[in-house]
């Protein structure tokens, strides 16, 4: 497979607004392994509705929970165990985009974490972190994590008022480049996405390894 898998430092940092970027310029699929939670709509959902594509382009998921948990909580709450071997990306041609759940240390079994899932794929990983204060530390935490495993790091994804300070200390500390800033918008659209220029090549770092 080629394209990106994408996580974040924490919940709610925009990995599901990053996604719907990412399927918009590439015009690539989408892909939500473990959903947690579908109030008001899952994160495909979103991610059809922003980019515009057709539905044969997001992907269904593996396992569709109901409570808005980490995944190993929300799979408990609903008698499910979830089964790492069943999370395999359904058949597709060309890029896909993959969107993990919170952080990279969020579990999903007892024993596998996320960072499990990102290993499995071997895909890119886009990672996305806040703007605001408390995002170095969550930054830098998660791409040594990223680098302990020697898995790809296709780069940094910032979103939030821009904070120049923060993001030349996450390219500093961090020895990583920053694919783009997303600023906050007032109206999320196909356009409005399409308007937000990468600052890297996608087409080559949706191949990249380490």
């Amino acid at each position: 497979m080629h394209g990106f898998f994408v996580t974040g430092t924490d919940t709610d940092v925009g990995k599901t607004l990053v996604s719907a970027w990412l399927v918009t310029l590439l015009d690539a699929y989408y892909w939500k392994p473990v959903q947690a939670g579908a109030d008001p709509e899952t994160d495909a959902a979103t991610v059809q509705r922003l980019a515009e594509v057709p539905a044969a382009r997001i992907l269904p998921e593996a396992y569709l929970l109901p409570e808005p948990l980490a995944p190993h909580e929300a799979a408990r709450r609903a008698g499910i165990a979830i089964d790492m071997a069943k999370l395999n990306a359904p058949d597709h041609e060309g890029l896909i985009v993959v969107e993990g759940a919170g952080g990279l240390m969020v579990p999903l079994t007892d024993r596998a974490y996320m960072i499990d899932l990102a290993a499995e794929l071997d895909l890119p990983i886009v990672l996305v972190a806040r703007s605001t204060l408390g995002t170095i530390n969550h930054t830098l935490l998660s791409i040594e994590a990223i680098r302990r495993r020697g898995l790809p790091l296709a780069g940094v994804v910032i979103t939030g008022p821009e904070t120049p300070h923060n993001r030349a200390a996450i390219e500093r500390y961090g020895q990583i480049e920053v694919i783009a800033e997303i600023p906050w918008l007032e109206t999320v659209n196909r356009s409005a996405l399409k308007a937000i220029s990468p600052e890297l090549d996608l087409m080559k770092l949706a191949t990249v390894r380490p």
